[in-house]
């Protein structure tokens, strides 16, 4: 299932191999623990599920790539991730491949995908949080950062994790056997594609997808429309934790939680104001989750669900939503007391002003 090179970084024992292999034939499936799987690989769930797709696409030979360059991206990709954060780390990049690789799957777009949709799709999905420093855009900014200066304040995060990867492409030279004009427009798609992850764009994307769906105009025969909802397979990959059976769910919100809680210390450490959700005596892990399922995750996967025509796969996706949320709720402290997402502009809560302050949570 995994090819083997010289300088393979799959330095494992049969049986642990050969459990991981059990697990990548089930890697199309949404219960996919990702948690175990990485375990199994020694901490290469990222590049072992990426040389495996790309055996499963055929893309090794439809692009002729180099199995030792291959191998040698993925590593550096995989590496440059900071295995320190609690979310934003590879395992989070292997998570959100799978679930690429299970939109890529569903018949509303696997009919119409190219070799090139999918390599771009899943390579995205595999980089596109790739150098994630553990704070949010906000934190870079006003920390005066050099990341904000280089990329004038304006998704600093994603710019970021695309020239990284841009840098990695280069210097492997995985696509170097390519014609420049080729490689070159590659580089430009998965920054687009990266990009589209910046959560304050999720309104403008929404409404383009909504729009679209509404029209019911999308002509999947299109490149630059194949190309949109590779964003938006690429953005529901990115935020589909809540998504996920419980059990998984759960992990992920505590990660990202002690991410949040993390950046907050600092701010305090360093006399700073300690920025939305990340004040751990104020924002419960069960109050942001709840946040965050209603105002980003449910509104996006309510238009994916029309749009694959309520298959079986975003059925089971929003039954998770629903049950999920509706644990949070159960698990969340004083039932009648206001969240601590806003600075209380808005009534009872939530409201239109808070949205888009709390919810730039991963400006990366």
């Amino acid at each position: 299932l995994v090819p083997h090179t010289p300088g393979s970084l799959h330095l494992l024992d049969d049986d642990y191999l050969g459990q991981a292999g059990h697990m990548l034939s089930k890697v199309g499936t949404w219960n996919f623990d990702i948690f175990l799987f990485d375990r199994l690989t020694n901490g290469n769930s990222l590049v072992t599920l990426m040389c495996h797709l790309f055996n499963v696409y055929g893309l090794i030979h439809h692009f002729q790539l180099d199995m030792v360059k291959l191998h040698r991206f993925l590593g550096m990709v995989q590496e440059d991730y900071h295995s320190q954060n609690p979310y934003h780390n590879a395992v989070h990049a292997a998570d959100v491949t799978q679930a690429m690789y299970c939109y890529l799957k569903e018949p509303k777009l696997a009919e119409q995908l190219s070799p090139l949709d999918v390599f771009l799709g899943l390579m995205a999905a595999a980089a596109h949080d790739v150098d994630h420093p553990g704070v949010n855009q906000p934190f870079l900014i006003k920390t005066r950062h050099h990341l904000a200066s280089l990329y004038q304040n304006t998704s600093v995060l994603e710019s970021h994790h695309w020239r990284s990867t841009v840098g990695m492409l280069r210097e492997s030279g995985l696509l170097s056997h390519l014609p420049a004009d080729m490689w070159q427009d590659m580089e430009q798609q998965l920054g687009s594609l990266i990009l589209a992850t910046d959560i304050s764009r999720q309104n403008e994307f929404l409404l383009t997808f909504r729009e679209h769906l509404d029209n019911q105009d999308l002509d999947l025969q299109l490149a630059s429309h194949r190309h949109f909802m590779l964003q938006i397979a690429l953005k529901c990959a990115d935020v589909c934790n809540p998504c996920r059976v419980w059990g998984l769910s759960r992990q992920w919100s505590e990660r990202v939680c002690e991410e949040f809680y993390r950046q907050g210390d600092l701010e305090r450490k360093f006399d700073l104001e300690i920025s939305p959700l990340c004040n751990q005596q104020a924002d419960s892990v069960p109050a942001i989750q709840i946040g965050f399922i209603s105002y980003i995750v449910q509104p996006l996967f309510l238009e994916w669900y029309r749009f694959t025509e309520t298959s079986l796969l975003s059925q089971t996706m929003m039954g998770h939503l629903h049950k999920n949320k509706a644990r949070w709720s159960r698990l969340r402290y004083p039932v009648n007391q206001h969240d601590n997402f806003c600075d209380g502009s808005a009534a009872g809560g939530y409201g239109p002003t808070c949205k888009q302050q709390n919810y730039r949570r991963k400006t990366g």
